[in-house]
């Protein structure tokens, strides 16, 4: 590529346009962060819930501004190559010393993919590969504080590390707390360790908000030794503020993290410090997910779009149709090496389904912007993917074909995928159950009715509830990923049927009920849920009130006064209040 080393002032002010475009967005990103400390203290879960939904729509609305200011100002749409060339180039110079480069550079993909056509997404005009170093940026505050117990000793350490993230609102009893914490590492390391020269606790300075908890994060460094560590921080009834437990198993930490759950919200100055940080204590996790989960969405997906192609370039298997039952609304498919499903919207549906294809998106948006609470996988969104075509099973391309062919594009060596959603692949649930032991079987179907319950406490509404709907993660937890029908459990008509006015009206195929659009009729959910006999046994032993229409308008009504269910991403049997006999 050859570029005019004649500087072009046009260029150089669309760079800084561009730049100063991304420093506003990041601010507001920072105002989020800086804002969830204040809302935990309030206690104001309502407005965490508002934060979450407006730093999502923050990054669109930030691109479009900036697009539409190029496009205004600067005619950045008819632009020559190498004006767009020297763009690049001179917005690269703004990002040597920048402490947010990498997401920076996302930015100025967004903004791009807004004003030029696809053939210029490429390394020339931007940035597929990153063009900016992400280690060893300074930041203040600096990323993670170290604490050294040889010089003022465990407990007053451990005191000191919560103290410093100087939450306004006091601790029901701290030191009562500490104290559950050493005794919890004490059992889990079995005796404390002798401490090296090098004993130190690194703390991440932010501490991460979710819904109504405050987790402090970080890792013991002892010798050659590292133990992570998480410590949710929740209020009592009475306001105050308490550790609820410590999670010291690598895995749980990382189920913190899971994409079935909702973003975190973080202040960071240097982003890529907290991802370097996370993977030193979950080092199975991609850098994609963690971005993803400290609410850094479009660097999530430009990291993962990046690894997708790296895996291509290093493997030979075919993407095919996914196994299992044919979806109505979606085709899916799958590679078989890399661990998650594409999933294309069809261009018609069956004839039972009354969605379109707005109303799809909508629901699919609506899942990012809720309370996930473990339960619902979330799903990364692309347009105009272009994906190798000898990389396809004829198969697969001829039903693309067939169901969506205005979602597809078949251009020389690529298919390119106008709308795609992609989501962590999982057994779904039927097909885990057709080869389940009946222990597996009680233990799945205990966790379906409780993936059901935890959705509508969180105010959500599964509509198709289907067990091939649902998928078995590898931690053997239940997970929603079907949202065509979902509804908020506060629009729905939750009824039961009406007894029939004559016997043999019982055995009509038509009802003979009026039934609206969000009418739901709870007791005929065993009808279409529990033909196996032990599938059946297993749902009424765990979850018979679930065919009441009690349970959920009595879940309704808790909804509507203001009510925000506790939801643990740990066992109950970890919380101090539970495994240490508190109250």
């Amino acid at each position: 590529m050859e570029i005019s080393t004649v500087q072009n002032p046009l260029a150089k002010r669309i760079a800084e346009t561009m730049i100063d475009g991304f420093n506003r967005h990041y601010r507001l990103i920072r105002h989020y962060g800086r804002q969830a400390k204040t809302l935990f203290e309030v206690a104001d879960w309502k407005g965490v819930q508002t934060a979450v939904r407006d730093r999502i729509r923050s990054y669109d609305d930030r691109v479009d501004e900036n697009a539409d200011l190029l496009c205004a100002e600067f005619g950045a749409a008819s632009l020559d190559d190498d004006t767009w060339q020297q763009v690049k180039l001179l917005y690269i110079g703004q990002l040597i010393n920048h402490k947010q480069p990498e997401l920076a550079e996302t930015f100025f993909n967004s903004v791009c993919s807004k004003i030029l056509d696809r053939t210029y997404f490429h390394n020339d005009y931007i940035f597929a590969r990153p063009a900016v170093s992400t280690e060893y940026i300074d930041s203040y505050p600096p990323t993670y504080s170290s604490y050294y117990p040889l010089q003022r000793g465990l407990r007053d350490t451990l005191r000191q590390i919560v103290l410093d993230f100087d939450w306004q609102r006091p601790f029901e009893n701290l030191s009562r707390d500490i104290a559950y914490v050493m005794r919890t590492v004490h059992t889990h390391l079995g005796g404390w360790p002798q401490a090296e020269a090098n004993a130190q606790i690194q703390v991440l300075y932010s501490a991460f908000y979710r819904n109504k908890a405050a987790y402090i994060i970080g890792k013991a460094i002892n010798g050659h030794l590292e133990f992570s560590f998480a410590v949710p921080v929740l209020h009592t009834p009475e306001g105050k503020l308490v550790l609820d437990t410590i999670l010291l198993d690598p895995w749980r930490i990382s189920l913190l993290f899971s994409l079935s759950r909702a973003y975190f919200m973080v202040d960071m100055e240097v982003p890529s410090g907290y991802v370097q940080f996370l993977r030193s204590i979950m080092p199975s996790k991609p850098r994609s997910e963690l971005y993803t989960m400290i609410g850094l969405g479009k660097q999530g997906k430009t990291m993962f779009f990046r690894d997708l192609m790296q895996h291509l370039r290093h493997s030979e298997d075919k993407f095919i149709i996914a196994p299992g039952i044919r979806g109505m609304v979606m085709m899916v498919f799958t590679l078989p090496s890399y661990p998650y499903v594409f999933k294309i919207i069809k261009d018609v549906f069956a004839a039972t389904k009354e969605v379109d294809h707005d109303t799809v998106k909508a629901k699919y948006l609506l899942v990012k912007q809720v309370d996930r609470v473990g339960r619902m996988a979330d799903t990364l969104e692309f347009s105009h993917v272009a994906l190798p075509r000898n990389r396809f099973a004829e198969n697969l391309l001829q039903e693309l074909r067939e169901v969506a062919p205005s979602l597809i594009e078949e251009d020389g060596d690529d298919v390119v995928i106008k709308h795609l959603y992609i989501e962590r692949r999982m057994t779904p649930l039927n097909i885990y159950l057709d080869t389940a032991t009946p222990e597996e079987i009680d233990n799945a179907v205990r966790e379906y009715g409780n993936a059901i319950r935890e959705l509508a406490s969180a105010n959500i509404f599964p509509g198709d509830m289907l067990w091939k709907n649902f998928g078995v993660t590898r931690y053997n937890r239940v997970v929603f990923y079907d949202y065509d029908e979902i509804e908020y459990m506060t629009d729905c008509n939750f009824r039961v049927i009406p007894e029939a006015p004559y016997p043999e009206m019982e055995m009509s195929a038509e009802p003979w009920y009026s039934v609206a659009k969000n009418d739901i009729f709870p007791e005929e959910f065993a009808t279409f849920l529990l033909g196996s006999p032990k599938v059946r046994a297993a749902f009424l032993k765990y979850h018979r009130d679930l065919l009441d229409t009690r349970f959920w308008k009595k879940t309704q009504e808790k909804i509507r006064s203001g009510h925000v269910e506790d939801f643990f991403p740990y066992p109950e049997t970890l919380r101090f209040c539970n495994a240490l006999g508190t109250t």
